[in-house]
C-alpha cells in the first residue's frame, strides 16, 4: 500500500515538530480551537499511529521508546524559562501515543490478514 511508504519520514518529522512545540518558549506554541489537554493528545496519537505504521515489527520498542519519550519530551521544559513541565501533561501525551500505538497496531494486524488472503 502506497500510503505506508511515507510512515517513516511522518512519523520523524511529527516528533521533531513535537520537540520543537514542546521545548520552544510559549509564545511560539501554535494557537488552536481546542483544549491544550486535546491538542497534546492529538499530537501524540498521529505520532503513535505514524511510528506504529513506520515501524510494524518493532511495535514493542516504539510504545515503550514513544511513551518514555513523552514524559522525557515533556520534562525538556525545564530548559526554557517560559515553560513549565508537568505530570499530568506528561501522562496526556503518554496516552495519547499508547492510543497511537493502538490503533496502528489494529491496522497493522488488519493489512497483514489482507495480504495473506488476498
Amino acid at each position: 500500500m502506497m500510503i505506508f511508504k511515507f510512515a517513516k519520514p511522518v512519523a520523524w518529522l511529527l516528533l521533531a515538530f513535537i520537540l520543537f512545540i514542546t521545548v520552544s518558549p510559549i509564545g511560539l506554541r501554535p494557537e488552536t480551537v481546542t483544549t491544550v489537554d486535546t491538542d497534546r493528545a492529538g499530537a501524540y496519537i498521529l505520532v503513535g499511529l505514524a511510528f506504529a505504521l513506520a515501524y510494524p515489527k518493532q511495535w514493542k520498542l516504539v510504545a515503550v521508546l514513544l511513551i518514555a519519550g513523552a514524559v522525557a519530551i515533556e520534562y525538556l521544559q525545564y530548559l526554557s524559562p517560559t515553560r513549565h513541565p508537568r505530570l499530568h501533561d506528561a501522562g496526556i501525551k503518554a496516552m495519547g501515543a499508547a492510543l497511537g500505538l493502538l490503533a496502528g497496531w489494529v491496522i497493522n494486524r488488519w493489512r497483514e490478514t489482507v495480504i495473506v488472503s488476498g
